[in-house]
């Protein structure tokens, strides 16, 4: 079953939708119940299935949590699509005795009695390390069994065959499940980056993650607040209706992931996954941080400063960093520093960074550090000040000294915001 299916309608119409799972099952047992209880008709297809085969059943169901994360955040719509479900999964706790096997996937957790009524014998293997590969593709598959596939897309990319192979950890890699799990590429777009043969983002620009940036909204949470978060297990790995925060949702979904575990404490530090993950949802933020604002708006200045990043251009970074702020309405934009910090964190992270905010020193904190593949550039920001003195706070503070052990490049940017012109108004680069 593809619980998947009803998504976009109202929730009176969610049972009739679901009743139509059964319509060509029906037909393969030949049998026909019109009874309007799922779970009734769940029920005679059991029996019909066990009855023609004289074998116990497998059921596979995904998405089963789909029609109600639909109505996350309206309760009452929650709570009549929670009593739908628990209809049709009643069906399952009578005939036990004719199920082989059942399989559920979904995007999140949800306690066992609010939906599947006393169903004792589910396994819940999410966080089980002897699963921790089995819904995605381990580093050694893709060196192995698709290494042809790199080799075609090297060639079209242009690149050799590690580059590709990094190129698509980047993009791609990072999902960890347990806390010594194997590193797990999203087979989504990996199987389109070979198809398509380019890298970009396929799986986010498929989603829809309204519940994710309503719950964002709901919980007041900034885009900053989204790095090296650190929690317990039972702070993200519990179910949902549960929650008492962002986290748990934003992990089971696939938004943030495992990145370190200290066996300990039992201290996790959860982190957005990969480059893909990271700019579909700093996009969607950006779009919802600052009203008004669409991809047309931004796409273009955010591709030059990519590739102002990319050729080492700071100039044509700034530049374009200033025509972008310009873009944010009078009444978005406040005289706070940590508003234009918060501005160029998503900025940045859209262009494809790595960007770290208030990265910790031995004599400070740095503003902005933006990091890519060649070159750290060391950012700290003014309001009402010159960028000279920004710069000199760099100096000063010897923030380059964290990075002494990189073989990057290192670029120290001093940049001053006016809070009367609500913008960009200097910078100063020193390599």
């Amino acid at each position: 079953f593809d619980m998947g299916r009803p998504k976009g309608i109202s929730v009176s119409k969610v049972e009739s939708s679901l009743q139509g799972l059964f319509d060509d099952y029906e037909d393969e047992y030949e049998f026909c119940d019109s009874s309007e209880s799922l779970g009734k008709r769940f029920d005679s297809l059991i029996k019909a299935a066990v009855k023609k085969t004289g074998k116990q059943v497998v059921i596979l169901i995904d998405e089963y949590d789909a029609p109600m994360l639909e109505y996350i955040h309206n309760e009452n719509d929650f709570v009549t699509s929670r009593n739908i479900l628990r209809d049709f999964y009643s069906a399952l706790k009578p005939n036990q005795d004719k199920i082989r096997f059942a399989f559920l996937t979904g995007i999140t957790k949800f306690s066992q009695l609010s939906i599947f009524s006393e169903l004792n014998n589910i396994k819940n293997i999410s966080m089980n390390e002897e699963y921790a590969a089995i819904c995605g593709v381990s580093k050694e598959e893709l060196l192995t069994q698709m290494k042809p596939d790199i080799e075609i897309l090297s060639k079209k990319l242009n690149l050799t065959f590690d580059q590709t192979v990094q190129a698509l950890i980047d993009n791609y890699d990072g999902y960890h499940f347990t806390a010594n799990s194997p590193d797990i590429f999203n087979p989504y777009g990996l199987m389109n980056a070979f198809s398509d043969k380019e890298i970009k983002n396929f799986w986010f620009d498929t989603s829809t993650p309204t519940f994710i940036i309503e719950l964002l909204k709901k919980y007041n949470v900034q885009p900053m607040d989204l790095q090296n978060i650190e929690v317990t297990e039972g702070g993200f790995n519990v179910p949902l209706e549960r929650a008492k925060s962002y986290i748990p949702a934003l992990y089971q979904s696939g938004y943030l992931t495992i990145k370190d575990c200290d066996s300990e404490s039992n201290i996790y530090k959860l982190q957005i996954p990969n480059k893909e993950v990271r700019v579909g949802l700093m996009s969607n933020l950006f779009e919802n941080y600052v009203s008004n604002l669409t991809h047309l708006d931004y796409d273009l200045p955010i591709a030059k400063i990519r590739v102002g990043f990319k050729n080492n251009d700071l100039e044509a970074v700034m530049e374009n960093t200033q025509k972008l702020i310009q873009l944010i309405p009078y009444t978005d934009v406040k005289m706070l520093e940590g508003h234009y910090l918060q501005t160029l964190f998503l900025i940045y992270n859209i262009a494809g960074a790595n960007v770290d905010v208030e990265k910790r020193t031995h004599t400070g904190r740095i503003d902005l550090t933006i990091q890519t593949k060649q070159a750290i550039y060391i950012m700290e920001l003014k309001v009402d000040d010159t960028a000279q003195n920004a710069l000199a706070q760099i100096e000063e503070k010897k923030y380059a000294d964290r990075f002494s052990g990189d073989s990057r490049k290192i670029v120290k940017i001093g940049v001053s915001f006016d809070s009367k012109e609500k913008n960009i108004v200097d910078w100063v680069i020193e390599e």
